[in-house]
């Protein structure tokens, strides 16, 4: 266990980022994984970034195969992964090739220099070993040889050379736990559980895991080098834990049945970044959800859609590709009328484009990306613990009004980690379920009748007696539900199938003001995952005096009643968001809104830095211009 005493000379700071990066057999994820489980428990606010490479498996010591994992934490509130880290823990040169760019200047740079071998150089692309050129002159930089001192530590244990080097992650991660005053007892239990069928593995890796703490303990590492202490954050009291927006959505899912008291089908295919999601909801047969994984992605919306048809919540979930694949079947969901979540993890395209990197590029295909008018409503989360709520909104949703709902994150959301307050479901009202049980009594039984307030057809469970009846993609006749090729009656059923989602708009909460006031000189508006660094940056912006505030936006289509006004009271407003201007795009289209439009398509989220600069230059751009 370890132990922390006064007479430890740390050094306090509100918030630090620190980097794991190497080749992606060297277990980066995992040793940020489980520094973020020791920081929870720290008791730090946090946020994570896995950076996965997109290849399979990229030749070793290649920057094609680099892997990386961001955290920032703090005690404080934490939004983001962080701008730049404070530390770069680099395990070969390719990682440090890749990734020094990022470092802040004068941060630390931990170097394996048992991985600088000629031959890593040269796949790494170095004319020379950079340990001996100016290029780490801008940084302190620790270099010692993790590998040597990780077989020194596990050579007790019977392993080959090859297992013994797969430990130097634990070295490493030790090292780190040591440096900032992190707990080792929560890893050493993980280390137990997962390698306790072999146990020459687990103690190696426990082993390594303190001789790297211990190394930190007993070396002279210099007198630039400091160890660090961050302080508790803040929180309101409740139980917590730490979830990745695929948990978070998953559990989101599985609430969301029970609230209306409905199994969940979930069909899916996998695809990256949306398969944690399949392998989560995997996990809650106990809940009343089951899967399937289908042969492709046509074959996991349609039995998501016939689960609906017959009684049950569909859901089914990809990233863009595949849901260009969905959208056929899509259309006859919506054509049908039939409850149906839909959940898009969006990544970098277009095509295959960068699989494993964050974009927010399908707002298009969301809210436009099918044959014929076929409109459906877009809800998008926020931070990986917003995702629980989203996703028992879209049910909601869904279930009112008879319609398939798109519910879009991606791959940062997906794949990031915070520390989540678990809710107290008796908070959440129950989702209201109208199945049709019984035949009406004035006449045969029409499908595609309405309700006068929402606009929803009936839900009528085939096997039921009395309400037999046909669905499909052929038009129906909004006078008996038979088939009609009707000019008029295509006309009618259009505008219902429109008008039906367009009443969402009275049924969402109105569009507040994330941070800052309700009007002023200038809004910036985001939607997703740029909550975060907006949300960063406004708040610095105000600190300095400035007059901006933050709107983000949850209901996409249709957009929340109030919020064409509520822009309006604006002088200015800037759009930010990861694509090259879809939002905006659809602002003008409804608003006719004059906006400045801030896009990044680098697979990158933004910076706190790059919004924080627009919003000086938007502001001195107005003071210009008034005094002209």
């Amino acid at each position: 266990m370890d132990t922390f005493n006064s007479t430890d000379r740390l050094e306090a700071l509100d918030s630090v980022v620190v980097r794991f990066a190497g080749d992606s057999g060297d277990g980066m994820q995992l040793t940020g994984s489980q520094f973020t489980t020791s920081t929870a428990l720290a008791g730090n606010d946090l946020s994570t970034f896995p950076d996965f490479p997109a290849e399979i498996r990229a030749p070793a010591g290649t920057t094609f195969g680099v892997s990386a994992f961001q955290i920032n934490f703090g005690s404080d509130t934490v939004l983001t992964a962080g701008d730049d880290p404070d530390v770069l823990v680099a395990m070969n040169p390719a990682a440090l090739k890749v990734n020094l760019e990022t470092v802040r200047e004068g941060g630390m740079v931990v170097i394996d220099t048992g991985a600088f071998s000629t031959r890593n150089l040269q796949k790494a692309g170095f004319d020379t070993n950079p340990l001996e050129t100016p290029l780490l002159d801008p940084y302190r930089v620790l270099k010692f040889d993790i590998s040597k001192l990780t077989l020194e530590s596990v050579k007790d244990f019977g392993l080959s050379n090859k297992e013994a080097l797969r430990c130097k992650n634990m070295w490493t991660l030790g090292l780190m736990l040591w440096m900032f005053s992190r707990p080792r007892a929560a890893v050493i239990k993980w280390l137990e559980t997962k390698f306790a069928k072999v146990p020459n593995i687990r103690d190696a890796n426990i082993a390594a895991l303190n001789a790297g703490h211990a190394f930190g303990d007993t070396s002279e590492l210099g007198a630039s080098f400091k160890r660090y202490r961050v302080d508790r954050a803040q929180a309101q009291p409740g139980e917590y834990r730490t979830v990745t927006g695929s948990q978070s959505l998953a559990w989101g899912i599985a609430a969301a049945g029970q609230l209306a008291e409905l199994p969940i089908m979930f069909g899916s295919y996998p695809i990256t970044p949306a398969s944690p999601l399949l392998h989560e909801l995997s996990r809650m047969k106990e809940f009343g959800v089951m899967t399937f994984q289908a042969e492709d992605e046509i074959a996991a919306i349609c039995s998501a859609i016939g689960a609906s048809f017959a009684g049950s919540l569909g859901v089914t979930s990809s990233s863009g590709p595949g849901i260009a694949l969905k959208s056929e079947a899509l259309g006859l969901a919506i054509s049908t009328e039939l409850p149906l979540l839909v959940v898009n993890s969006q990544r970098g395209g277009p095509s295959t484009g960068l699989p494993t990197k964050t974009e927010q590029s399908d707002l298009y295909q969301a809210v436009y990306g099918r044959n014929g008018d076929a409109p459906l409503p877009v809800i998008a989360s926020s931070t990986p613990g917003d995702c629980f709520e989203v996703a028992i909104e879209a049910t909601r949703l869904a279930l009112k009004y008879m319609t398939p709902v798109m519910l879009l994150t991606d791959g940062y959301i997906a794949n990031a980690a915070e520390p989540w307050k678990l809710p107290d479901m008796a908070d959440f009202p129950s989702i209201a379920v109208k199945q049709k049980d019984r035949p009406d009594e004035d006449g045969p039984f029409n499908a595609y009748s309405r309700d006068p307030e929402t606009l929803a057809r009936p839900w009528a469970v085939p096997g039921t007696p009395g309400l037999e009846h046909r669905i499909g993609g052929i038009e129906k006749s909004t006078e008996t539900g038979h088939i009609s090729y009707d000019p008029a009656n295509h006309q009618r059923m259009s505008d219902l199938r429109a008008d039906k989602i367009n009443r969402i708009a009275q049924d969402i909460p109105e569009q507040s003001v994330a941070y800052g006031t309700d009007s002023g000189k200038l809004a910036v508006v985001g939607w997703g995952s740029t909550f975060g660094p907006i949300d960063q940056a406004v708040r610095r912006a105000r600190a300095e005096g400035l007059d901006v505030s933050h709107i983000h936006i949850r209901h996409i289509h249709p957009f929340p009643a109030n919020l064409g006004a509520l822009l309006a009271r604006y002088d200015r407003v800037i759009v930010a968001e990861m694509n090259m201007g879809q939002l905006i795009t659809v602002l003008r289209d409804r608003f006719l809104l004059d906006a400045r439009s801030v896009t990044k398509v680098s697979g990158q989220p933004f910076k706190i830095r790059e919004l924080l600069d627009v919003i000086h230059e938007e502001l001195n751009t107005a003071i210009s211009k008034a005094a002209e």
